[in-house]
């Protein structure tokens, strides 16, 4: 008898564990819309296996409808993952994600104060997002427990795009980037703004040409544990890579470009991300597509360019696995020619080439905007 329970008893460990070793996948999240040419306007959240091991590799596990006229832009997870936020372009709408039930539950939240819904950051203690808006000139404050804006911080400069906190130092920064209809001068500046009061602080010029040199910063990220805090801020149209250092003494930041993309013939850098320990800087640039991965574990200051990866044109945001042996590329900006290329390129990091294509939505005329892996694969890094 106890020799039948302890086979029983085998068989259900073994039973239980094996499964595992053949149901490999990697769940992504990608918000997608019709490419330019389509006559049919089509826009939606699709739930990809893109784990290349996988036997649903490339399948769309899931589709979720959105208004054909939303123009969704990007997805942000709040800091425990437990919301997804979507942006949009085309309508003041916020859409909010409950990512702790299955099926997801999904709600649409207007900001009629917002025009050009860009990108979004939380506090550290998950009450408050800022989101910023490219259309009005403005960040909205909100109140992350209800998703309701609750106020408005007005911009000295036009096109706010990239933003980011560092609550330690009580400071948010934000850049002015391109006019969202593309007519209008390219902005050159960030700007700094006292996180606490929503006192506009100070903005400062990141480009060493003449102004107004149009060289559009885009985004701006504080690294992970750098002292003293230190964010970097990459230009679509200067090709550069600056980092903003702060010095304690005159509680202000110094401006510095670090690094020239077209060094490596490579222009419009677009994402920045990091690993968890701040040691490796990731840069997406669209043309001609490359995720470009740096050494900054000596000196932020002085980025070591460690490997440019090829993926195709419009290298836009990319996602890291958990154990971080695959990088996705998503590869579409804005639906540009030459930089909307629609694939998803799956990277072996250990091999640190390309090793296969996600044509899935490409082939159905739509183009991905946004990738993000699902809380259970993802390292809950910001894109």
């Amino acid at each position: 008898m106890k020799l039948i329970i302890l086979l029983m008893i085998n068989s259900f460990i073994a039973f239980s564990l094996f499964p595992s070793t053949l149901k490999a996948e990697i769940l992504a999240m990608l918000n997608y819309e019709s490419k330019a040419e389509q006559t049919i306007r089509r826009e939606g959240i699709a739930i990809i296996d893109v784990d290349p091991q996988s036997e649903n590799f490339g399948n769309i596990l899931m589709d979720i409808p959105l208004p054909h006229n939303l123009v969704n832009h990007h997805i942000f997870y709040n800091n425990d993952q437990s919301k997804a936020y979507v942006t949009a372009l085309g309508l003041s709408v916020l859409h909010v994600i409950d990512m702790t039930r299955f099926p997801y539950r999904m709600k649409a939240v207007k900001i009629p104060e917002c025009k050009v819904l860009e990108d979004a950051i939380f506090t550290a203690d998950n009450k408050t997002w800022y989101l910023t808006c490219m259309g009005s000139q403005n960040i909205i404050v909100g109140d992350a427990s209800t998703d309701k804006p609750v106020r408005s911080i007005s911009l000295p400069k036009p096109y706010p795009h990239g933003i980011t906190i560092h609550e330690d130092i009580d400071r948010i920064i934000v850049t002015s980037t391109d006019p969202p209809d593309g007519i209008g001068q390219p902005g050159e500046t960030v700007t700094v703004i006292q996180a606490s009061s929503g006192e506009v602080l100070s903005s400062h010029k990141v480009s060493n040409k003449p102004s107004p040199s149009g060289e559009a910063p885009v985004e701006v990220v504080f690294i992970p544990h750098s002292s003293p805090p230190m964010a970097y801020i990459d230009n679509i149209y200067g090709g550069t890579l600056w980092i903003a250092i702060w010095e304690s003494a005159r509680k202000e930041f110094r401006f510095v470009q670090v690094f020239d993309f077209a060094s490596i013939g490579s222009s419009v850098p677009l994402n920045i991300s990091f690993d968890e320990k701040g040691h490796l800087l990731y840069v997406t640039t669209g043309i001609p597509g490359h995720l470009n991965i740096f050494d900054i574990s000596h000196d932020p200051r002085r980025p070591k360019l460690l490997k440019s990866i090829p993926t195709a044109a419009g290298a836009h945001h990319v996602a890291i696995s958990r154990d971080k042996r695959y990088a996705f590329v998503q590869n579409n900006l804005l639906n540009l020619p030459e930089m909307s290329d629609g694939s998803i390129s799956v990277i072996d990091m250990v091999k640190g080439k390309t090793i296969a294509s996600i044509d899935t939505l490409k082939n159905q005329g739509l183009n991905p905007n946004c990738i993000v892996l699902l809380p259970e694969w993802s390292t809950g890094h910001r894109h």
